[in-house]
């Protein structure tokens, strides 16, 4: 039987533990310096309690670390200070740079590191949850194998450490930040009591634009009078007191593209126009 270690059982680590169990694995958790809700969660799952990290080095064939990306280095720190050898599994939303230190960080103790990423909801008899892998394959296979006939549906990608870390950040880039302009967009409609309006208009959308890259070269070339607009509605929040730094970021993002002014470019000329080279940030 695989024994699976989970750091730390949040609302996402311990749902995602509970489905590992379905293919009858062990999976141990620390309850040590925990809260009342991560140990009633723990106990929902059915996860064992163990004394300290250092035993659940001793027994586990694989750690998931599953817990707020700030902290996901310190994590991993304190697995590999307690000489962890077998699968490390990173499960969190950080960079790829991080990702690579980590994978540094777990080595060190002689582990393999396998970057995770989970996108969805946490998964429940209702709800299937995506899990991205990348990294050395033979570990990959084992870290997926965990979820067989689960409601988490493993992805393997090639290419190795950081992929799976780049996928999930491009999609939350895009995910968390539009949710935030829509709390914006709304609260400005609100205090110009237009919310009905606006939200007739949303509604009438059936697609999410992340989809629509081919719109992505009309918007690039449309940008030399989209960008001073985004600034205008930056205006209009600060007057009513709402944030207006978002409004600011995409009209600062717009006015990369410039030069592409009513000209027709394809998709990788505007992807290109969005970086910014060494020599543009020299002073």
């Amino acid at each position: 039987m695989t024994t699976v270690g989970i750091l730390h059982p949040g609302s996402m680590g311990a749902a995602v533990a509970g489905q590992v169990r379905r293919s009858g694995a062990e999976v141990l958790w620390c309850p040590a310096g925990r809260s009342a809700s991560s140990q009633a969660r723990a106990k929902r799952y059915g996860l064992t309690p163990v004394n300290a990290l250092g035993e659940m080095a001793e027994r586990a064939d694989i750690i998931l670390s599953l817990c707020p990306p700030a902290a996901a280095e310190d994590v991993a720190r304190d697995v590999a200070a307690c000489s962890y050898a077998r699968i490390y599994v990173d499960g969190n939303a950080v960079s790829p740079a991080t990702m690579a230190n980590i994978s540094a960080i777990v080595q060190c103790s002689g582990a393999t590191a396998v970057d995770g990423s989970v996108i969805g909801s946490p998964p429940s008899n209702s709800k299937n949850t995506r899990l991205y892998l990348s990294g050395p394959a033979d570990a990959v296979a084992l870290g997926a194998r965990l979820f067989d006939g689960s409601a988490v549906q493993a992805r393997l990608l090639p290419g190795g450490i950081g992929q799976a870390s780049a996928l999930k950040l491009s999609y939350s880039s895009y995910q968390k930040a539009s949710r935030v302009l829509a709390a914006v967009a709304y609260a400005l409609a609100s205090d110009h009591g237009v919310e009905a309006e606006l939200l007739d208009i949303a509604e009438e959308r059936t697609t999410s634009y992340l989809a629509e890259t081919g719109y992505l070269p009309k918007v690039a070339a449309r940008s030399w009078r989209w960008g001073p607009e985004m600034k205008e509605a930056a205006h209009a929040l600060e007057e009513v007191g709402l944030p207006s730094e978002l409004a600011m970021a995409a009209g600062a993002v717009m006015d990369r593209w410039t030069g592409l002014k009513d000209v027709s470019p394809d998709l990788a000329l505007v992807l290109d126009e969005l970086h910014t080279s060494l020599h543009d940030e020299l002073p």
